[in-house]
């Protein structure tokens, strides 16, 4: 049976684990997360170095605002940070750390499949552990691809299954069986949450296929990055 990703379910469901959404997160991947969140920053910084320092960075379906945080602390405020999401307790979880950061990223609402920005405005248009979410995959990459500036990066991050058969055995064991239980012992009303998470990312493209459909919307010079054993996939392109 399809899973419903329909924009209500998905949105009740992000705001009902916001409060122990970044404990859940760095907790359950035992702190990796934010180096994934780094490598990407990492990568996302180095493709468009060549571009106007004018040129702003958008992080779609960005949650808390970890990758935007990571992406202010890696350019040092040379680039400003645009984060939007459609889950309003997120947001206020990602703008009340903004404050006591002292940080000027713009967070807003929005749709990822309606973007509501110019074309070709940012330098770099993000998306991690998001795409997955939206019920459009392509429309969603296409509205991407639509802001991002000519010469500009787009940049996917999201869980993969390990090809190695040993590791990819533990992470569909931990995926699909221990996660949710930890999760429903932290945080009541997460559990849903994080029966989802295995189901959606099973159910997701493999990061070829996502490069594919990166090509379809006009990206160009596409490659996938795996990291910590291809359990996560950075998939990238550029706008030409």
């Amino acid at each position: 049976m399809p899973l419903d990703k329909s924009a209500q379910k998905i949105q009740r469901m992000f705001d009902s684990v916001a409060p122990k959404y970044d404990f859940l997160n760095h907790f359950l991947s035992l702190g990796i997360d934010r180096s994934w969140r780094r490598k990407t920053a990492r990568f996302v910084s180095d493709s468009i170095s060549e571009l106007p320092d004018d040129a702003p960075i958008l992080d779609v379906c960005c949650g808390t605002g970890d990758l935007c945080f990571t992406f202010e602390r890696q350019l040092t405020g040379k680039r400003q940070v645009f984060g939007i999401d459609f889950s309003e307790k997120m947001l206020e979880i990602a703008n009340r750390k903004s404050g006591a950061k002292n940080i000027g990223i713009v967070f807003q609402r929005g749709d990822a499949m309606n973007l509501p920005f110019e074309d070709n405005t940012f330098a770099a248009v993000s998306n991690a552990f998001g795409l997955r979410n939206t019920s459009d995959t392509q429309c969603s990459l296409s509205e991407m691809y639509r802001v991002c500036r000519k010469g500009g990066t787009v940049a996917v991050l999201e869980f993969s299954v390990p090809t190695v058969p040993l590791i990819r055995q533990c992470y569909l064991l931990y995926f699909r069986f221990i996660l949710p239980v930890i999760s429903r012992c932290f945080s009541k009303g997460s559990g849903d949450a994080y029966h989802y998470l295995p189901a959606s990312v099973l159910g997701f493209d493999t990061p070829q296929q996502l490069v594919s459909r990166m090509e379809e919307t006009g990206l160009t010079d596409c490659r996938i990055v795996p990291m910590t054993f291809g359990i996560v996939s950075l998939s990238l392109g550029r706008k030409g």
